[in-house]
């Protein structure tokens, strides 16, 4: 293969022209074999050597006076600094976002370039994390801080190389794709653009580190936007290195700005900037606070109390079994999408699915992060909540219940053995259980239930009442038992089948929320056009103007 390719393995039309993009080219090859990218080791990351994250505006990496210090989330130890910037310390961050026009850093009459330019870097991001050395790098840097089992982490990092593959060479541009409908007379065309918002916001969750700010932040790229990106402190690390790789696989410095402050400074940095649009994934009182300061300027990704429904037709009971304990407890619970209640259908009360779900959630230890911390509750707090579930009539604990054994996680983070808890159905509609059984609480802990034969119009009346439309799965391979749920229920990302799961979301299909139009996707060309582009209008009409043509009456 000629050397003149600017990455050994990818097929590009783009070669370097220039002794600069020579010497790029040679810059990333080298990297194929090393983690030049790195400043950090995720095994080395200690009290003794603690990690510091930085923040990147205007094309530069820069520390603050303002340090604040992360604890590992398996023992307390003081492990990162993180920069952040205080309210005092916005102006560069708002200085940036104005210098981007509203038209945006690229469109498809300006700078059109840039659309090959994200098709060529996402190729080569792609590639990076396909590498061995890489996958690992950010799969252990991700358990270190998000702590979830190895393959957890590794299947993140794989969902976010596949989304760069997705978009490499010409699909960036493809995204903004126009068409063109004939006018009324000779000389006139409408012809429809994506068009970018501009300065825009992104800010993401701890649960994902890497994948939720990664897709986000491309799809506002490859759309023309330039994005400030703030991401939960306690996991920023991850992002900031994947910064660094972006960069050195030909991402300009200044196309994204990277802050780390507390709430209350982004808030003001939302104010006083003025993104044109933001996107937000997290919790919903948060969600709907910037929906107000921002008036609607925003796209959200908030919280998901996601459901399952067994239906009347029993299949494959072991791997149903498995499937529900993978979608309520990996990651802890701590996905948007976790199976936060099952219903099961009389006929699998009679089967063994009980007994397999405790079994299964037995097996999930800490030593192997298959049940750890959770991040956003406390131990006391989850337990509370059990305590007051268990004070409904008929309601009784099915497994867990009890604080994890052995561990040394700090008490300012949750630490309970995978929990389900089961509430009669008639008990969950009534006004004052409702809202006590659909509280979403982030960590390993779900409802289950049963319903007769005769009793699906209740299942569906908990779910008309839920506020949160996020996932949901219809575990059943009657198509009329399929069609009744599904035309009656609005979850966005809905599973249907044998094999249907609430978790586990792809790079291959849309993610995200459905009957709010203040939803976000993630992952799909339909997201990203949806999320980071508004749609523009331009009317051709060049004539001629009709021959002997007169000024007719006024009208």
């Amino acid at each position: 293969m000629s050397i003149l390719r600017l990455c050994k393995g990818i097929k590009s039309n783009v070669y370097p022209k220039t002794a600069s993009d020579y010497l790029s080219s040679l810059r990333f090859s080298r990297l194929i074999h090393s983690l030049g990218f790195a400043t950090v080791k995720a095994e080395e990351i200690s009290g003794s050597q603690p990690a510091e994250v930085q923040n990147l505006v205007q094309g530069k990496w820069i520390k603050s006076a303002n340090w604040n210090t992360i604890v590992d989330p398996l023992n307390g130890e003081s492990f990162i600094k993180v920069s952040e910037v205080d309210e005092s310390g916005i102006k560069p961050f708002v200085e940036s976002l104005s210098k981007c026009p509203k038209h945006g850093m690229h469109n498809p009459f300006k700078s059109p370039e840039r659309y090959l330019l994200y098709g060529d870097i996402s190729a080569k991001a792609g590639h990076m994390l396909a590498l061995p050395e890489v996958s690992d790098f950010f799969a252990k840097l991700i358990q270190r801080v998000a702590p979830k089992s190895y393959q957890q982490a590794l299947g993140e990092v794989y969902v976010t190389g596949k989304f760069l593959e997705n978009f490499s060479g010409d699909q960036v541009r493809f995204l903004a794709r126009s068409f063109g409908v004939p006018g009324n007379h000779l000389g006139q065309q409408s012809h429809g653009f994506r068009w970018p918002y501009g300065p825009v916001a992104i800010i993401t969750p701890f649960n994902f580190p890497l994948e939720i700010p990664l897709l986000q932040l491309m799809g506002a790229l490859y759309m023309g936007n330039k994005p400030v990106l703030k991401v939960d402190s306690k996991v920023c690390i991850v992002m900031e290195q994947m910064l660094r790789l972006l960069h050195d696989c030909g991402m300009p410095l200044d196309d994204v700005d990277f802050i780390n402050s507390d709430g209350k400074t982004m808030n003001k940095l939302l104010l006083e900037g003025k993104p044109r649009m933001t996107l937000f994934t997290g919790s919903s009182k948060v969600a709907n606070k910037l929906a107000d300061d921002l008036n609607g300027r925003i796209k959200l990704e908030d919280a998901g109390f996601d459901w399952k429904i067994l239906g009347p037709d029993v299949h494959e009971v072991d791997y149903v079994s498995w499937v529900c304990d993978q979608d309520a407890y990996a990651c802890s619970g701590q996905k948007c999408s976790a199976q936060s209640m099952l219903f099961m259908h009389e006929n699998w009360s009679k089967t063994s699915v009980l007994r397999q779900l405790t079994d299964l959630a037995a097996r999930r230890k800490l030593e192997d992060l298959t049940i750890g911390p959770v991040l956003t509750f406390t131990t006391e707090a989850m337990l509370d909540h059990m305590k007051k579930l268990l004070e409904i009539p008929g309601s009784k604990l099915v497994f867990g219940g009890e604080e994890l054994e052995n561990h040394s996680i700090p008490k300012i983070y949750g630490a309970i053995k995978p929990t389900a808890v089961f509430v009669p159905i008639e008990q969950i509609l009534k006004p004052e259980n409702y809202d006590l059984v659909t509280k979403e609480i982030f960590g390993p802990f779900q409802i289950i239930t049963e319903y007769k034969h005769n009793q699906l119009q209740l299942v569906l009346d908990v779910l008309e009442k839920m506020h949160a439309h996020l996932t949901a799965a219809v575990v059943s391979n009657d198509p009329l038992f399929i069609q009744d749920v599904v035309g009656k229920t609005v979850n966005g990302t809905t599973y249907a089948g044998l094999r249907a799961r609430t978790t586990g979301a792809p790079q291959n299909h849309w993610f995200g929320p459905a009957g709010d139009p203040r939803g976000a996707g993630i992952g799909t060309p339909e997201a990203i056009k949806l999320v980071w582009s508004c749609h523009r209008e331009v009317i051709y009409d060049v004539g001629p103007v009709p021959h002997k043509w007169q000024i007719p009456p006024s009208t």
